[in-house]
């Protein structure tokens, strides 16, 4: 198992930070019911392939980092169905960083995250709040579309999961947001369901991270934006400076 196809590049943090970030991946992937790896000879003949550098840029990662580390990814077999990939969008200083799953067959035309109908409720969502779309980060667990907008499979976001990190390490957001169970669960690395984890703010390396239904979800269950406001509003006050006890505050303003 080559470790760079793993953890998306040199991570910020040295060997501990790598180490950390292969215990994670490795952690989700037996949580979902995996117990091996394809070292098939044609899998490690294409790792050894694609060439990754060995040597980290000097000083903290920035997005421009990460998204150049990413490339032209072939990490896992959804580069094959791809039209484009979705890095995220937005500051990269920004207080709130909005999870989803993966890009829909808007977002893959695009591009860019959340453009669909699904994008339209979110950016109505993010208004009553009292943001500004253009404020807030906004990202997906896996980059590439999946066939027919099914669900992330545990090899793809295993993959795709140590980029979402490094992002959210760049920024260092006051708040995470969630959008649907599978970003949830693969930054808490558990398989609850989303209807335990939400309504409450969880901890993401010291950030609060509340979970919520998806937009997507919304559409199909109008009934759930009740469930959804109430989540964004203690979102809300979390920005206002009510951070949830022993939750950190960001760094660096």
């Amino acid at each position: 198992m080559s470790v760079y196809a793993s953890n998306g590049g040199c991570p910020t943090g040295g060997p501990a930070s790598l180490i950390d970030d292969i215990r994670r991946s490795l952690e989700h992937l037996a949580a979902a019911g995996w117990r091996g790896f394809d070292c098939a000879p044609e899998t490690l003949a294409r790792l050894a392939a694609w060439d990754r550098p060995l040597e980290c840029p000097p000083g903290p990662a920035t997005l421009e980092h990460i998204a150049a580390d990413l490339g032209d990814c072939r990490r896992c077999k959804l580069w094959r169905g791809r039209r484009r990939i979705v890095f995220g969008a937005g500051p990269s200083r920004a207080a709130l960083v909005l999870v989803g799953e993966g890009p829909g067959q808007e977002e893959d035309r695009q591009g860019l995250p959340f453009v669909g109908a699904a994008g339209e409720l979110l950016t109505r969502i993010i208004a009553a709040m009292g943001l500004k779309r253009e404020a807030v980060y906004i990202c997906n667990v896996i980059k590439c579309r999946p066939p027919d907008n099914r669900n992330p499979e545990p090899d793809e976001i295993a993959a795709c999961l140590p980029f979402l990190r490094r992002q959210i390490a760049a920024i260092r957001p006051r708040c995470i947001c969630t959008l649907g169970a599978v970003a949830a669960q693969a930054l808490l690395g558990t398989q609850a369901p989303l209807g335990q984890l939400r309504g409450r703010f969880q901890q993401y390396d010291g950030i609060a991270l509340m979970p919520t239904y998806h937009p997507a979800y919304l559409l199909r269950y109008p009934e759930k934006k009740r469930a959804v406001w109430q989540d964004v509003q203690q979102v809300m006050a979390a920005l206002e400076g009510a951070v949830h006890p022993g939750l950190r505050t960001p760094q660096g303003g």
